[in-house]
């Protein structure tokens, strides 16, 4: 286990009702209705929010890989991700899948890139063991 020197930021949130609720963040940024997948209605379920949450952690995780590499970043860089729910024989579970999208970088550099920042992206970290993954560059 990895053991944080220095906190940088804390999320802080407050859910109620699961699936079927609402939760919002201490800071007032984030208020979100909450509604299982698939089920009728306006709210967001837990995995859309996680997918945006990783894309998001992702794409700042390829910036820095294409700082360090003195690479220019690409502005219209993107993820499409899908984060599934399913159930097996040992129950609920989540897989994902990360299609990436680098334009006008060469292949065999932005797949160097998506490896460095797999290996860099908090998200990616904290899955890596524990979700089915793939990252593939589109």
């Amino acid at each position: 286990m990895i053991t944080i020197a220095q906190t940088l930021y804390t999320g802080h949130t407050y859910t109620t009702g699961g699936r079927e609720g609402e939760g919002r963040s201490l800071d007032g940024r984030l208020n979100v209705k909450l509604s299982p997948p698939g089920a009728p209605g306006s709210g967001s379920n837990p995995e859309q929010l996680f997918a945006i949450a990783w894309s998001a952690s992702f794409i700042g995780a390829l910036r820095h890989a294409c700082n360090a590499r003195k690479i220019s970043f690409p502005a219209d860089t993107s993820v499409d991700a899908h984060v599934e729910f399913g159930y097996g024989e040992k129950g609920f579970f989540l897989q994902a899948l990360l299609g990436v999208s680098l334009p006008e970088i060469e292949v065999a550099i932005a797949q160097e890139l998506l490896d460095a920042a797999y290996l860099n992206c908090p998200y990616s970290k904290a899955t890596q063991g524990n979700i089915d993954v793939t990252i593939k560059l589109v």
